[in-house]
């Protein structure tokens, strides 16, 4: 270890001044970019490869020559035929079992049972409160839309993911596969995962369901690894002890040790399947997300803060009862009680849907609320935002004149003005200066192809937006975590509304800044700047508390005043969590600015959704791959920095 380390500390003055000598010659391209010749500032047609006209080729030959459309569309038909079933339980579509549709009071009961058996009453009133206002609102259908692919999606995407997890939790080369196709997953926009899945699929809710299924799956497979992983050998070793075999080992002793991390994948499952069935509107995925998009297109606040509203309840309630679900312990009866105390809750919900059943049976509006019968409070909202915009309108108005004219646009044309071989000559640098010529090398093999793909102009445009929203993000959110992180009350009041505001879909942060600023950069800005506050605020939060206490009561004893404690110990000690924070805020970011493209941005998103519209393949995955590998470039500089600053701290 400690030759490791003076070794690295020899090298760190080599590194050093290698990226000081990048940095001086990007620094040099950019003031002599008036002189340059034309391929220094922008690649020349010769030297752009037809990524998109490559994929394409892919793509016919795996859809005409070896049948893939064959095997997609027999799946697309199992899938189709759970998503009727569910349709004609949920909302009454005409098919089988033709049973549907469940009254609104039923599901509304249930939900509430669930919620006392999982988390008690405060649960059971959140989640049976949920359905009530979404069926007195007069949404039940649209809503019970989205659940119904929710509810098809969700199962087989663990059921995927748990054996796809399996698999490579077994064997050493599936995990080597798995893990640089998950990790790009993982930074592929939406829309990305779009694209292939209309051009197999076509449109609709098995196209909506297809798509859920896919981007929903990577989080499983990686949390049936970490809990496979965690099962302790003293476990494994008693199983084995028992006579069990290899099935029996795995059914009935791993998977059963590893359920809280499975039962966290789940979770995890259901909020990514939300997020992007709300999304898959696009894709002409009816339910919640279609009539909010339609919705904000034609500027209905009122209505589409409602429907903010209900979906914002469902995240909520769907992330409580998916964490209620991974933290409740079985529970064991003693022996000899009776069927009544080992059945009480399956009894009272038994006795909730025969009363709920019974109403429905009295009066149809308890099978349903017609949108004539339904609240709304649309009317009030429209009063209340119109007001609010005409006070504060001079301030917003000039806000936005100001930003638009003397920082935004500037800001995009210095960003475009950029030479090509000054980006990739300044990212080299700062990657040498943080891993050394590894990291450098990472840098340009990530960001060179898009400089080869064509699209740079609006990838520079992206990380104009990124760059500006996370900048934003740190200068509000790191005093906030700051605040938050003072007293151990406040911090968890803090964290418990990040925790609520991640659940929410990205689309719902829309709203608030389209009604406050209209459409145009600074509501996109302003809308990922919200989005990728939260992570900061989080990790400032936990990376200052959890500063060893033995540490600061050493700076205090040695006459450190608060204000020296927090500059000078918690902060430096604290570096490598703010940068996990910094790097999920980046992540964050990229997403939103992708989808924020809808209300009219120029950058990649803006290209990504032509792509979708005009099922364009291989130029819809060469934009995914643009924004991929951006944000796998900082994923790598931060987390190396992080770990390298972990390292020295420990030393």
């Amino acid at each position: 270890m400690m030759e490791a380390r003076v070794a690295t500390e020899g090298a760190r003055p080599v590194r050093v001044t290698v990226a000081w000598a990048l940095l001086a010659a990007a620094a040099l391209l950019v003031v002599l970019q008036g002189v340059l010749p034309d391929w220094v500032m922008r690649m020349p047609d010769g030297m752009v490869i037809p990524f998109a006209d490559w994929i394409n080729t892919g793509f016919s030959f795996l859809r005409d020559d070896l049948g893939l459309m064959a095997f997609t569309r027999a799946f697309a038909e199992v899938v189709e035929f759970l998503l009727d079933v569910t349709a004609n339980l949920l909302y009454g579509k005409s098919r089988w079992p033709g049973l549907g549709p469940i009254p609104w009071v039923v599901i509304a009961g249930t939900m509430a049972v669930v919620g006392q058996v999982l988390g008690g009453w405060r649960l059971a009133l959140l989640s049976g409160g949920t359905f009530v206002w979404i069926a007195v609102m007069g949404q039940w259908k649209w809503a019970m839309e989205t659940l119904s692919v929710i509810v098809v999606a969700a199962p087989l995407s663990v059921l995927l993911g748990l054996a796809l997890g399996m698999a490579a939790w077994r064997s050493r080369w599936v995990e080597r596969l798995l893990n640089p196709l998950l990790n790009i997953a993982q930074s592929m926009p939406h829309f990305a995962y779009m694209i292939p899945v209309v051009v197999f699929i076509g449109v609709g809710p098995k196209a909506g369901a297809i798509v859920t299924i896919i981007f929903s799956v990577p989080p499983m497979i990686r949390m049936t690894m970490l809990g496979l992983r965690a099962v302790s050998p003293e476990i494994i070793e008693s199983g084995k002890m028992c006579g069990t075999t290899r099935w029996q080992l795995m059914t009935r002793v791993r998977l059963p040790a590893a359920r809280t991390e499975l039962l966290i994948g789940v979770n995890q499952v259901i909020m990514q399947s939300l997020a992007m069935v709300v999304l898959a509107s696009f894709i002409g995925m009816p339910g919640l997300g279609q009539k909010l998009l339609q919705l904000l297109q034609a500027l209905k606040i009122g209505l589409s803060v409602e429907i903010g509203v209900t979906i914002v309840l469902l995240a909520v309630v769907l992330d409580r009862l998916s964490k209620a679900w991974a933290h409740r312990q079985p529970v064991h009866h003693e022996a000899g009680a009776s069927f009544f105390a080992r059945n009480r809750m399956l009894l009272i919900w038994c006795a909730v849907v025969l009363a709920g059943a019974a109403l429905a049976q009295l009066h149809p509006y308890f099978v349903e609320v017609e949108r004539k019968q339904a609240l709304s409070m649309a009317g009030p909202v429209d009063a209340v935002v119109n007001g609010f915009i005409a006070l504060i309108s001079p301030v917003t108005d000039w806000l936005r004149w100001f930003l638009i004219t003397w920082v935004l646009i500037p800001l995009r044309d210095s960003f475009l003005a950029l030479p090509v071989l000054a980006v990739l000559t300044f990212l080299a640098a700062v990657g040498w200066r943080v891993g050394g010529q590894r990291s450098a090398l990472v840098c340009l093999a990530f960001f060179l192809p898009i400089a080869l793909s064509g699209w740079w102009d609006r990838a520079m445009i992206t990380v104009y937006m990124v760059v500006v929203s996370v900048v934003l993000a740190l200068v509000v959110g790191f005093p906030l975590g700051i605040f938050g992180a003072a007293q151990a009350k406040r911090a968890a009041r803090v964290l418990l509304v990040c925790d609520t505001l991640q659940t929410f879909p990205s689309f719902i942060y829309l709203i608030p800044v389209i009604m406050l600023f209209g459409v145009n950069d600074v509501a996109v800005v302003a809308a990922v700047m919200v989005f990728a506050t939260v992570p900061i605020v989080r990790y400032t939060i936990e990376g200052l508390r959890n500063v060893p206490p033995e540490v600061i009561e050493a700076a205090e004893m040695s006459g450190a005043n608060r204000r020296q404690v927090l500059w000078r110990v918690k902060v430096p000690l604290a570096v490598p969590t703010l940068l996990v924070g910094a790097n999920q805020s980046v992540m964050f970011a990229l997403f939103m600015v992708i989808i924020a493209a809808f209300i009219g941005t120029q950058d990649l998103g803006q290209e990504m959704q032509r792509a979708l519209s005009t099922t364009d393949v291989g130029k819809g995955l060469t934009l995914g791959f643009a924004v991929a590998f951006i944000g796998l470039m900082v994923d790598h500089l931060l987390l190396t920095w992080s770990r390298q600053r972990s390292v020295e701290l420990r030393s």
